[in-house]
């Protein structure tokens, strides 16, 4: 079993950075596909980036190509994710997420496709 907890959210103003972390526990992930979802209000989850085992292989959404990168640290058992130039529309409650296999295959964009989800980090962008 795997824990997955999230950190770094917070308040921002537009145009503004954060840098999530999400800390794995019960079991290395150094060879797991890691990912970032997000959910505002309303919506349902959205794909935001994944990480292949090596962290040699991303992926975004078209909507952060450009100002999110994820990372990972197979070291710490930690990913990462650096936001930059934050928007209003990037207001959502961000989950990290594990599936148990080392490479990216096409179902990576689905919410169903991940093992462990953590408990979520909240980011507010305010305009």
């Amino acid at each position: 079993q795997v824990q997955l907890v999230e950190s770094g959210g917070g308040l921002v103003q537009s145009g503004g950075s954060l840098k999530l972390s999400c800390a794995a526990s019960g079991r290395t992930i150094s060879n797991y596909v890691m990912a970032w979802f997000r959910q505002a209000p309303g919506k349902e989850r959205q794909f935001v980036a994944a990480i292949n085992w090596s962290g040699g292989v991303t992926s975004y959404a078209d909507s952060v190509k450009g100002r999110f990168t994820i990372s990972r640290d197979n070291a710490k058992n930690t990913e990462y994710l650096q936001m930059n130039n934050l928007k209003p529309d990037d207001t959502a409650t961000y989950y990290c997420v594990v599936r148990r296999e080392p490479f990216l295959s096409v179902n990576y964009p689905r919410p169903t496709y991940y093992n462990y989800w953590g408990q979520g980090t909240q980011v507010t962008v305010s305009s």
